[in-house]
């Protein structure tokens, strides 16, 4: 069996206290580890395992990762004995999906930054042992990064490995370019947003009536009112107690809410303003990002549909001028994602089931950096797994890092929702 500290240089380095962290990737599943780091740069990773390069290129970013940490913490004049303390936490660290990501993002070619804002609201998330004040998660990963670019030039075979997937892209793009892409058919899109929204939908009700069949969303949809809240919703510390339990232990509300603040929290949302929502969102310069929260059955899957239809009702030549609303469910995102369906937003749009319609990713990404976009993220709390809704929230900061001049609106039940992490990515 290889000697993985060999291989990774752990024993080369000097004082280097995190060695239990890599211990239980040295005996376990290292391989769907690597699987998980690389997946972002590596689609198909059928004979990628033969010669081991690849776990042991993502064994050596890993110690270099951890390494750079330890720096930063001593720098920070931390003891070595209360460096050694941090290791529980970084062993958890390192093993989440959304960390393997963002340091696995390191290897694709156009690379420029690693999200580093993204890794240090994940440790506060992740609830770990509080770092320094001064700790610099960008100068971390800073040399990270240098570090993996370093380790590319040093190992062809990696380099091999990494330009056969490019070649593969190439080459389905331009399967694609000879007739299999979607084409950026805006008349089709706003037909496809008719038939699955249009319709009211009564399916808890009895339809058999014609009348009722027949009802169109847009004809009857009434705005409703909002109150701007930048805080917890007092409404939802009202509940039974039994239920703030069972919520609570399903990691659906903030352990750290303190009740002797409810009378200021309900003193603060009553005094707020009542708005029409459509002027809320209406008003882009000042609400760029919106998360909408609402009871269930309160309307917000329906507000996002009719925005949607407002847009499919308008003639075509007036649309063109108008932002494209791009309505993706979350639930069934997520689930695509998981199937290996899609990575991210425009890859479900292109080719994934479930879009509406799909839409050429490459022109819908013109249209998304001229700011000409209006995405719509309904049902974030249906992602029920809290790390897996982590992942969608870490996908959401990305896209609005990748496209800030988009508008982007999040729906969400008020039980499941937790303020600070959307707020941390500027929603």
């Amino acid at each position: 069996m290889l000697d993985w500290f060999a291989a990774w240089g752990v024993y080369s380095v000097t004082g280097f206290v995190f060695r239990e962290v890599l211990t239980p990737l040295a005996k376990g599943t290292l391989e769907d580890y690597t699987k998980d780091f690389l997946k972002d740069c590596i689609r198909d990773f059928s004979g990628c395992f033969e010669d081991d390069t690849l776990n042991t290129v993502v064994g050596k970013a890993l110690k270099e990762f951890l390494v750079l940490v330890q720096q930063e913490l001593e720098d920070a004049e931390v003891s070595e004995v209360e460096v050694e303390e941090y290791s529980p936490g970084l062993t958890k660290f390192i093993h989440n999906s959304s960390v393997k990501g963002i340091l696995g993002s390191g290897f694709q070619d156009e690379c420029s930054s690693l999200d580093t804002q993204g890794l240090g609201n994940l440790w506060y998330q992740l609830n770990l042992r509080s770092l320094p004040e001064n700790f610099d998660w960008e100068q971390v990963g800073k040399r990270y990064l240098r570090k993996v670019k370093a380790l590319i030039r040093e190992s062809p075979e990696l380099r091999e490995i990494l330009d056969s997937q490019k070649l593969d892209a190439i080459a389905r793009y331009t399967q694609e370019s000879a007739g299999i892409i979607p084409e950026f058919d805006l008349r089709r899109y706003q037909e496809g947003l008719r038939e699955s929204y249009g319709n009211l939908r009564l399916d808890s009700l009895d339809t058999t009536g014609c009348a009722y069949n027949a009802l169109k969303l847009w004809r009857i949809f009434i705005a409703q009112n909002v109150r701007k809240v930048h805080e917890v919703l007092p409404q939802v510390y009202e509940l039974p107690k039994e239920y703030q339990l069972r919520s609570r232990e399903t990691d659906q509300l903030d352990p750290d809410f303190q009740f002797g603040e409810l009378d200021r929290y309900q003193r603060v949302y009553s005094e707020a303003p009542i708005q029409s929502v459509l002027d809320v969102i209406n008003d882009k310069r000042n609400y760029p990002y919106l998360v909408i929260l609402g009871d269930p059955g309160s309307g917000k899957s329906t507000l996002l549909q009719y925005l949607a239809l407002m847009y499919a009702q308008s003639p075509l030549q007036n649309a063109i001028s108008l932002a494209i609303p791009v309505l993706i469910e979350l639930r069934t995102y997520m689930r695509n994602r998981d199937l290996g369906q899609c990575q991210n937003f425009l890859e479900f749009l292109h080719q994934s089931s479930g879009a509406i319609c799909h839409l050429n990713q490459h022109q819908l990404q013109e249209q998304l950096k001229a700011g000409n976009v209006l995405m719509l993220f309904d049902g974030l709390d249906e992602v029920f797994d809290p790390g897996k809704r982590e992942d969608v929230i870490t996908d959401i900061h990305r896209f609005t890092n990748e496209y800030p001049d988009v508008q982007v609106i999040v729906t969400s039940r008020v039980i499941g929702y937790k303020p600070q992490r959307l707020r941390d990515v500027g929603l």
